[in-house]
């Protein structure tokens, strides 16, 4: 059966269903960034628990301050906005390490921690070790629409849009015409920018 295109998960951006307390909003959310989130705490030399620690607590926090993002100035992102919660629980990490009796004391603590917190980026678009966040963030956010589509619609639209194949030719091989595949992009990209309005760049 196809979705019903008007409920509210299609019809509102995934920010307002946020807002609103959207249980599966949160996951969708978490579906998104968490993979990022998890990836900036392990480039900030966070061992893998840590940095999933790390992750939950970044979460925590975006839940209880969504309603507190803004994108008021030019350049405020989402994204941005989730590094700075980011960066700061990491740096709140590397505070409480040094401050358990077993980690090292007096000042040399407090330089590894003023040390680690200027080795954190400033851009969070800044891509590290050839890993493109922006691409991959894309790619999740278009699995999380994928079951909103029929399957030859969502295809036509992988093989244009990503593959980078000649509309004819994805016509051709899906037996559509490249009308029906010029459309399918379309409503797909158009479905993307609705449930990412104001979480995108």
């Amino acid at each position: 059966m196809a979705p019903n295109r008007t409920s509210d998960s299609t019809t509102s951006s995934l920010l307002e269903r946020l807002r609103s307390g959207d249980p599966q909003a949160w996951q969708r959310l978490s579906d998104l960034y968490a993979t990022l989130v998890y990836r900036w705490a392990r480039m900030n030399k966070l061992q893998a628990g840590d940095a999933a620690d790390v992750t939950q607590e970044v979460f925590q926090s975006v839940a209880s301050n969504i309603e507190r993002f803004r994108r008021d100035r030019a350049g405020d992102s989402f994204r941005g906005w989730l590094w700075a919660i980011t960066r700061n629980k990491i740096h709140d990490h590397f505070r409480r390490q040094a401050d358990e009796p077993r980690a090292a004391g007096g000042t040399a603590a407090h330089e590894r921690i003023h040390a680690i917190s200027q080795e954190l980026p400033d851009a969070p678009n800044t891509t590290v070790s050839g890993f493109d966040a922006d691409a991959a963030l894309v790619r999740r956010a278009l699995r999380v629409v994928e079951a909103e589509f029929e399957p030859k619609t969502f295809r036509a639209f992988w093989r244009t849009a990503i593959d980078g194949q000649r509309a004819a030719d994805v016509a051709e091989e899906l037996g559509m015409s490249t009308a029906a595949v010029y459309m399918a992009k379309s409503r797909v990209f158009r479905r993307l920018r609705m449930e990412m309005e104001g979480l995108f760049d």
